[in-house]
């Protein structure tokens, strides 16, 4: 079954159990799947993009909550950042501490970067095999973190 069939089939679901907010929450990402079935020409969806519009959305979920808090508005921000792990439940575990530290190790060493100033050939082996299972900026803080300590 695809993202979008499981999306669309939660988000009956929800309106059936009378879970409004949930159901709302649901069609908008189903809507934007959607979207990216069309702008595939009517061909079937990777997975893969269909994963990508879902990490896009959470994204921009947690992005919104960070503004509304800022502006004080906690209780939007509240409902983003619960429409933001209603979307991470569709996502691939996010990678362990551990397991993320050992994939920057083993990119360190197969480049050869010694310096701050090698950081992009790195980050660009570790996105390669973290395959948004990861974000960006934790990637990054922990490269930076060996680079500045080798």
């Amino acid at each position: 079954m695809s993202i979008l069939a499981q999306v669309q089939a939660d988000a009956t679901g929800a309106m059936r159990s009378g879970d409004r907010q949930r159901a709302q929450a649901l069609r908008l990402v189903a809507s934007e799947l959607q979207k990216a079935t069309k702008e595939a020409a009517g061909a079937s969806v990777d997975p893969a993009d269909e994963l990508a519009v879902l990490r896009r959305e959470r994204k921009r979920r947690i992005e919104a909550a960070e503004a509304y808090a800022d502006a004080g508005r906690d209780d939007l921000a509240g409902s983003e950042r619960g429409e933001a792990e209603l979307i991470e439940a569709y996502l691939p575990a996010e990678l362990s501490d551990s397991e993320l530290e050992a994939l920057v190790g083993d990119a360190v060493a197969e480049s050869g970067a010694s310096s701050p100033k090698e950081m992009g050939r790195v980050m660009s082996l570790v996105m390669g095999r973290v395959d948004g299972r990861a974000d960006g900026r934790r990637v990054s803080a922990l490269v930076k973190e060996k680079l500045v300590a080798s």
